[in-house]
């Protein structure tokens, strides 16, 4: 701008022959000066525009494979360094044998699920039958008779392996279900584990506590008065195949078909109304029973009984009475040695037909007919607590 007013000015007063006559000669001397001064600051400003063309042509062909390379190479240093880091700290999984098996013991499943899904070593350690069988116990004990929970498992197994045509079952099943897991920052080898969900043998411990805390796993067990507690059941129990909601924490049932009847479902099943099967009889079998001569008046028992022999049995609650022609006198007693045993069922009024029956001691087999039912073997109660969970069952009215 500065040139360009001088050269102007320049122009304006040379150019005009009257006022180059009045000036000075070496007013003529600074017109070259200027002319020169443009002259060069023209070409001055070419060439800088030139280079500056080149340098922006430059800068757009550089390839960016360079920068994301060197990117790359500053993240893996930045990861191998870390892990470098990890791998020289003190974790929980650094400490002795005994103490980190004291601090598993102490875990909830859903504790021992979430360190499970950090690394292989800490999956395999929480993964322990030894752990897991506990949580089982302590769970699932009163509601599962082991050996009963160990069959149905395997059963399970082979049935999901038949389905899935794979034979792996669910040995490629994750490690607990995703609302169990959680970050545990203060692992810090937890970074090589991400990405890889931890898997588990199909028949551990840990894996059949799983599949029934989700509902999977349908196990045998049996229920208080079926049905919502119907007149037709109560103060009894029947076999059932058992499915754990989590969502209401109580239980779905699958009674199995009896007669012309296809199999019941009931829900809602609450933890109170189940047991573990106390005997390893099933359903449709006669139970052998061990106790016929140690029966006597006052004794709590347990009996088969099913309305017709297309039906499975059902444990029915009693008591062993007197004899007809014995008084009830203690010390006149003889009912305790007789060959025949009274049985009440004293929720029923007393001219009901299914108040009392009799059995014999020394042969007695399923006993009955069409029209009362049939009844089987025998159980006596010597469990306090069996005795005051009938007593809690009692019907708030006499059953005819």
């Amino acid at each position: 701008m500065f040139f360009f007013l001088v050269s102007s000015l320049s122009f304006l007063l040379l150019g005009n022959p009257l006022l180059a006559n009045l000036l000075p000669s070496w007013v003529g001397e600074l017109r070259l000066l200027v002319v020169l001064l443009c002259q060069e600051s023209f070409c001055h400003s070419f060439r800088w525009a030139k280079n500056y063309r080149l340098l922006v042509a430059q800068i757009s062909n550089y390839p960016y494979a360079m920068f994301a390379d060197e990117h790359a190479s500053r993240t893996e240093n930045a990861v191998v360094e870390e892990e470098e880091e990890a791998a020289d700290a003190t974790t929980v999984l650094d400490l002795p044998e005994l103490a980190l098996d004291c601090i598993l013991a102490k875990l909830p499943p859903a504790g021992l699920c979430s360190m499970a899904g950090v690394c292989t070593s800490a999956r395999d350690r929480c993964g322990s039958d030894h752990l897991w069988e506990r949580h089982m116990r302590e769970r699932w004990g009163r509601v599962m008779a082991a050996r009963a929970a160990k069959e149905g498992w395997q059963s399970y197994l082979a049935s999901s392996r038949k389905e899935s045509g794979s034979g792996n079952g669910l040995a490629g099943s994750a490690v607990a279900s995703p609302r169990w897991f959680c970050p545990c920052s203060w692992f810090k080898s937890g970074r090589r584990a991400a990405g890889r969900p931890a898997r588990l043998p199909a028949d551990s411990a840990m894996a059949c506590y799983l599949a029934l805390e989700s509902g999977r796993f349908w196990f045998p067990a049996q229920v208080y008065n079926r049905e919502n507690g119907h007149v037709g059941f109560m103060l009894s129990c029947y076999d059932a195949e058992l499915r754990y909601d989590s969502i209401t924490d109580t239980f779905h049932a699958r009674y199995p078909p009896h007669g012309q009847r296809l199999a019941n479902v009931e829900e809602g099943i609450e933890w109170e109304r189940l047991r573990a099967p106390p005997v390893d009889t099933p359903a449709h079998d006669l139970h052998v029973s061990d106790c016929l001569n140690d029966l006597r008046p006052g004794d709590h028992i347990e009996i088969q009984w099913r309305r017709n022999k297309g039906f499975p049995y059902g444990w029915w609650y009693g008591v062993v009475g007197h004899l007809e022609l014995c008084s009830g006198n203690e010390n006149h007693c003889r009912c305790s040695s007789e060959d025949t045993v009274m049985l009440e069922f004293n929720q029923y009024t007393p001219d009901s037909v299914w108040r009392q029956t009799t059995v014999s001691r020394k042969d007695h087999r399923e006993e009955g007919n069409e029209t009362d039912g049939f009844y089987g073997g025998i159980r006596k109660l010597r469990d306090k607590d069996e005795i005051s969970m009938w007593r809690r069952l009692w019907p708030t009215e006499v059953l005819e």
